[in-house]
């Protein structure tokens, strides 16, 4: 492993544990370099390859980061801890590895994070539909407020 430091190729493991959920190896290693940096690096299965078809018709790769990504934005500033977003990550992940297919359309990855976010955190969820769904006016966000009233 290539340490993010300073590029040393001679890293080592200091600890290795499975995480909470069982689905990745949390490994904490340490640069031989001079500095003796230390990083994190998760192992995780991966079972095939998915590519995501956004809706230009443009392919990409399955970036899990991203998906990440798009939770801690969502959910910035909310009482939701860093251990229940990677888990609704991981398991968003691999219901798509699941789904037995190469290809996913980007909109099947939206719903399944709105799902996840309306359980999880309602603010978070309305948050993500005004850019998921690209609101146009505020009357917008109303609706889905009142949809979150409704089902309460």
């Amino acid at each position: 492993m290539i340490c993010p430091f300073c590029r040393e190729k001679d890293t080592s493991v200091v600890d290795s544990r499975p995480t909470e959920d069982g689905t990745a190896i949390r490994r904490r290693r340490v640069c031989t370099c001079n500095g003796g940096m230390r990083f994190t690096t998760f192992e995780r299965v991966q079972i095939r390859e998915l590519t995501v078809i956004k809706k230009n018709g443009r392919r990409t790769p399955f970036d899990r980061e991203k998906l990440a990504k798009s939770f801690f934005t969502a959910l910035k500033k909310r009482p939701i801890d860093q251990e229940t977003i990677e888990k609704v990550v991981s398991r968003i992940a691999r219901e798509l590895e699941e789904l037995g297919q190469t290809e996913v359309q980007s909109s099947v990855i939206g719903k399944k994070v709105m799902e996840t976010l309306k359980g999880l955190d309602k603010i978070a969820y309305v948050r993500y539909a005004s850019v998921y769904t690209n609101f146009k006016e505020v009357g917008q966000f109303g609706e889905y407020i009142e949809e979150l009233d409704g089902k309460s």
